[in-house]
Parts: structure tokens; sequence; C-alpha cells
């Protein structure tokens, strides 16, 4: 079974991430970079499989040389292969852009499953899963929490509210896995020593042949709100809390 995992370098969920003066994005200084939460269940359920059916592992990533880095965590963790797609113009593009790219990468090898994480934690577009599967012209199902392949197909359960949905899929597919799917492993000592030698092809937007056309663009980066101070309530009796406490709820916060 041949079986391709997307991955995104996104910043470290513990990082303070500051917004640049302009409004053009987020400052980058100082921003550990880590593989988004959700790509990592994609890569552990693709080498669960390559276990179990045998076949290859192949990382597939767009990014900046920086994305290296992601890329050979996922081979340390035990896939065979990559490919990195690092050009300039894929800096900022959307998600049609992205998936684009990734489609004409994967177009030149084989594959029989194709998983993508739900959605990025930096951007939260939850897009280029499916938008990829529509490049390719393949079946999708988004936000996985089991899958079980059977020859040709493949059964997935994906969580609504108050339910479970059952869904089979031909193969090939795309599949977005979500939290839940699997505990990825982390990666050994002698798996980060192999990464180092496992082969990582490179490849711009003309040895592609994609033309980065935006379809969409972030007008202007904002920080959130900042919060207002918070109160304590002082008083000598539980009850004159109590009171104080009701009276803010309802005059100020408007809660009640």
């Amino acid at each position: 079974m041949n079986i391709v995992a997307c991955v995104k370098q996104v910043p470290d969920t513990e990082t303070l991430i500051k917004v640049k003066p302009d409004g053009s994005g987020i400052d980058e200084t100082g921003i550990k970079w880590v593989m988004n939460p959700y790509d990592e269940f994609g890569v552990e359920e693709a080498l669960r499989l390559k276990e179990k059916f045998g076949g290859e592992v192949t990382i597939v990533s767009v990014g900046p040389a920086r994305a290296l880095e992601t890329i050979r965590t996922a081979l340390a963790m035990g896939a065979d292969k990559a490919i990195h797609i690092n050009d300039p113009a894929f800096e900022g593009a959307d998600a049609y852009n992205i998936a684009a790219a990734l489609a004409a990468a994967i177009k030149g090898i084989p594959y029989d499953i194709i998983f993508c994480g739900q959605r990025a934690i930096d951007d939260d577009a939850g897009q280029v899963g499916s938008v990829l599967a529509e490049f390719l012209g393949i079946p999708q199902v988004t936000i996985v929490t089991k899958v079980d392949v059977e020859g040709a197909s493949v059964k997935v359960v994906r969580p609504i509210e108050g339910a479970q949905l059952l869904i089979e899929s031909s193969l090939p597919c795309v599949i977005t896995a979500q939290k839940g799917l699997n505990e990825p492993r982390y990666a050994s000592l002698p798996g980060i020593m192999k990464a180092k030698k496992k082969p990582v092809d490179v490849k711009d937007a003309a040895g592609l042949g994609v033309t980065v056309a935006p379809k969409a663009k972030i007008a202007k980066t904002l920080p959130p709100p900042a919060r207002p101070p918070g109160k304590i309530i002082c008083g000598e009796e539980p009850a004159e809390k109590a009171r104080e406490l009701a009276k803010l709820l309802r005059e100020e916060a408007k809660v009640i």
C-alpha cells in the first residue's frame, strides 16, 4: 500500500504570537516551529497502515527551508521519503494554491490513501484536504477518528453532534484526521539518525508546472481585543459579597 501524508509546519501552541505593527502578518522572530498537530495524526495513521499492509509512506509538504525540520520529524517517525515544495511564491498562499501544489506533486507518485490534518492550527482554514481531493478527482472523507481498510475500500468513522457516521469509500481517497484517531508516536533516536539519510525531493512551482494565482488573501491581521481587568469583591459577610456580585452581573456584565 502506498500512502501519502501531507504535513504543514506551524508555530508551537506555546509560542507567544505577536502581530506585526502594520498588520501584514505575525512577527516570526523567535518562534518555535512544529508539525501541525492534526497532521501528526495523519502521519501516525499512515505508518500504522504501512505496518499492517506493507508499502511506503511519502511525506509531502509546502513550506520554506525551515519546513525541512518538520519533514525530517515525519521521516524519523518512520516515513520512507518526502517531497518538499519550497518556493517563495507559496509564502502566504491560500488553500487553493497550496492544494494545487500538493496535487501536482502527488500525481507523480503512486498512492492509495492520502492523509491530511483536518485543519492547521495557524490559520484554521480546514480547506486544503477537500480542495486536494477535488484536484485529484478522488473521494474525500473529513474529520475522521477511525480508519479500517478492507481491500479496495476504506470504512471510517466521522463524529457528528450526538452521534457518529460510519462512511465507506473506494480507494484512492483523501482522509482528514481528527484528534482521537490515534496517539502519535515519538521519533526514536535510531529513527532520527535514519531520517538524515532518507530522500527528500525538493521541487518548486516551475518544476511542478503550477502557477500561483491567489484566489483569496488575508487583508489584515489583528490581535484579539484586550480583556478588561477582573474585579475582586470585598466585604466582611458572604451575604454582602453575594449582593455586590449580583449587582455587578446585572448592571455591568448584564448577564442576569
